[in-house]
């Protein structure tokens, strides 16, 4: 079966109708404007095909004054159908005016609602046989009148042989025409068979599947191949038999159908209908557009259904296929944050997805010169620079910065391919785009990392290697009272050497899920005196502890020493002016949460949502003490492991709280 996915328009299915030698029109509005019309209808009119989209008035001016231009308008407007035999119309056929006689039909196209939407014209010129019927008419008038004449005066008739001679010689002349009459008639119904041979071969050779079905029996009266292939049956399964006895799945589905078509007159249509047909002996479900046409008899009532169906099964699962992968694609390219641009190289303008202007925060499609002022003055020539290459490449890659005047400077990486025409002159590049920002600040992170670790290591490093030179400068010397004080030296280096290794170590063990959980219970408070104690003694502070003091916890208790550890020597570290710092133990719901408060400087709010963040320092230039950034990090990162919660309260010049919460 051919599974092609054309389908005939309206406007093709009309001229395929129209390649009938009877002459016929389609007509639109109330003005009968000429939408189609066959050969034959153009001949009528003595016109050419420039008549096609005017009105009827227009296109045959001579039937002003005649009646036909008022019915067309009552077809349009009143939905009645005009209907003539013999029908007089005064034509200018070869420039000259001209009378022919008709049999016509104007039949009114009619939508869902009753609404006509075309008018059907048909017309037989029956010029010759009206007039022969009225010349034989006439010469039998006179031959009756000739025989009455005949019958009064035998005697005047024998003598005028003359004239009964002449009569004799016009009587031959009329049998001639009754003769010629016959054969016209003759060919008449030759050219009519020739005709209705050709729809059925139409019919047999079209590729969609027609069936024409009688209205009131529902016999099937003419069916194609493809229409044999689309239900899966044989011809001779169909002889004899009705459409419901044929296809007897479908009755109860499209039956009724059918039977409004027939009884309203109006088409009925359907796309990628499922259908249920019995074939090969099975049950399958199929996808038709279908169509069920009225044809109308001689007296306007519908006598057949032409049905016209195509399987589109295989259509739609195809386009459901394709569909199905661009959503994935599109998906795919969404949830990567990428932005497509497809740039016409001629015009240089981009075709852009919805992504692409969230990057470049565009509220409409980009022009020819849109993107360029986007682009940061310093990046615009390694655009055009990247530009210039990938016409001499085929390759397409450049990072620049975004300069917005009301927002943070973002980067975007350029990525695309050139494609060329057959002369092998580039034609477009497609291409993404992907907002590399967070890479950026992620690569600066790492430098500063980088820049911080050498300092930071540097400075404990060069003193101990100091206290070593020193001490072996003096170790045969009397000056040995200086070894200990060189000895300690070198201690706390090293320990600060340790610290920031295990700092490293930390993060490391986090990142790899290596850090294992030991939990105990143990008394909180007494965690809390013992990591205070060592820290108010050396840093001269003094600590208070509040709060549910008999608290039992079970917890790491090595892990939240760290934390506690972290938060004080911070308070000291960042408050120093502050003479007390408060910690305080308390229970809410089953949660214990403990803070840790001093009365320092205070954090500025926008720094205070990036405290947590790996190797972020508040002060980076490294003036109020030094470090990693990675001891907030590593908090974070073992009470979120505990399943508890983090964070800070701070108001500038009025201190700062570090809470954390674990459940009971």
């Amino acid at each position: 079966m051919d599974n092609s996915p054309y389908l005939l328009t309206d406007k093709q299915l009309i001229e395929v109708l129209c390649m009938t030698q009877s002459p016929t029109a389609v007509h639109v509005s109330e003005d009968a404007v000429i939408q189609a019309a066959n050969d034959a209808m153009i001949n009528v009119w003595g016109k050419d095909r420039s008549v096609i989209g005017k009105s009827l008035a227009d296109a045959l001016p001579e039937l002003k004054g005649q009646p036909f231009i008022d019915m067309f308008k009552r077809v349009w407007n009143e939905g009645i159908t005009f209907t003539g035999t013999d029908t007089p119309a005064n034509l200018v056929v070869n420039g000259e005016l001209q009378t022919f006689y008709f049999d016509f039909e104007y039949k009114p196209i009619k939508d869902g609602n009753g609404k006509t939407y075309a008018i059907l014209h048909t017309a037989n010129d029956v010029t010759e046989r009206y007039l022969g019927r009225h010349r034989e008419q006439h010469l039998i008038e006179e031959l009756t009148a000739t025989n009455e004449e005949l019958t009064a005066a035998n005697e005047e008739v024998r003598a005028s042989n003359e004239e009964l001679a002449a009569i004799n010689e016009e009587l031959q002349a009329i049998t001639e025409e009754l003769r010629l009459s016959e054969e016209f008639l003759q060919n008449a119904n030759n050219e009519l068979s020739a005709s209705e041979n050709r729809f059925r071969q139409l019919i047999a050779q079209a590729p969609v599947g027609i069936c024409l079905i009688g209205a009131h029996d529902f016999m099937v009266q003419e069916v194609n191949n493809a229409y044999l292939q689309l239900v899966g049956r044989p011809r001779e399964f169909f002889e004899g038999r009705t459409i419901w006895q044929i296809v007897p799945e479908a009755e109860q589905t499209y039956a009724p159908i059918m039977n409004g078509v027939i009884e309203t007159g109006i088409a009925y249509a359907a796309n990628e209908h499922r259908l249920i047909l019995s074939r090969a002996g099975a049950d399958e479900e199929v996808l038709v557009n279908f169509v069920y046409e009225p044809i109308l008899g001689q007296d306007g009532q519908v006598s057949a259904i032409m049905v016209l169906a195509i399987e589109v099964t295989d259509m739609v699962t195809a386009r459901k296929k394709i569909e199905q992968a661009e959503e994935r694609s599109r998906l795919a390219v969404d949830a990567a944050g990428i932005g497509i641009f497809d740039l016409d190289l001629q015009t240089g303008i981009p075709v852009v997805s919805g992504k692409f202007n969230e990057i470049f925060d565009l509220d409409s499609p980009p022009g020819k010169d849109t993107i360029e002022p986007l682009i940061h003055p310093d990046d615009r020539q390694t655009r055009a620079d990247a530009h210039a290459e990938a016409l001499q490449s085929g390759q397409l890659f450049y990072e620049a910065r975004l300069w917005h005047q009301n927002g943070p400077i973002r980067w975007v990486r350029a990525q695309g391919k050139v494609f060329y025409k057959s002369d092998n002159a580039p034609d477009r590049i497609l291409g993404t785009v992907l907002d590399i920002t967070a890479y950026k600040e992620l690569q600066q992170q790492k430098d500063d990392f980088i820049s911080i670790a050498s300092h930071e290591l540097k400075t404990p490093i060069t003193s101990l290697k100091a206290s070593l030179q020193l001490m072996d400068r003096i170790k045969d010397k009397s000056e040995q009272t200086m070894i200990p004080k060189l000895i300690m030296q070198s201690r706390k280096s090293v320990e600060r050497v340790s610290a920031l290794v295990e700092d490293l170590l930390n993060v490391s063990r986090l990142q790899q899920s290596d850090i294992r959980l030991n939990k105990s219970h143990f008394i909180l408070s007494q965690l809390v005196n013992a990591v205070a104690n060592p820290i108010s003694i050396i840093a001269k502070h003094k600590i208070i502890i509040t709060g549910n003091l008999e608290l039992q916890v079970y917890a790491d208790e090595h892990r939240i020493d760290q934390v506690l550890t972290n938060f004080l020597n911070n308070a000291v570290k960042y408050a120093p002016s502050s003479e007390t710092i408060e910690v305080d133990i308390h229970t809410a719901e089953d949660y214990v949460t403990v803070s840790v408060t001093d009365y320092g400087p205070g954090i500025p709010f926008e720094k205070q949502q990036h405290l947590f963040d790996r190797y972020y320092r508040v002060d980076p230039s490294g003036h109020q003490g030094s470090g990693l950034g990675l001891g907030l990090y590593i908090c974070e990162e073992i009470i979120t492991r505990h399943n508890g919660s983090i964070g800070v309260n701070s108001v500038e010049g009025k201190g700062s709280t570090f809470w954390f919460r674990l459940p009971l």
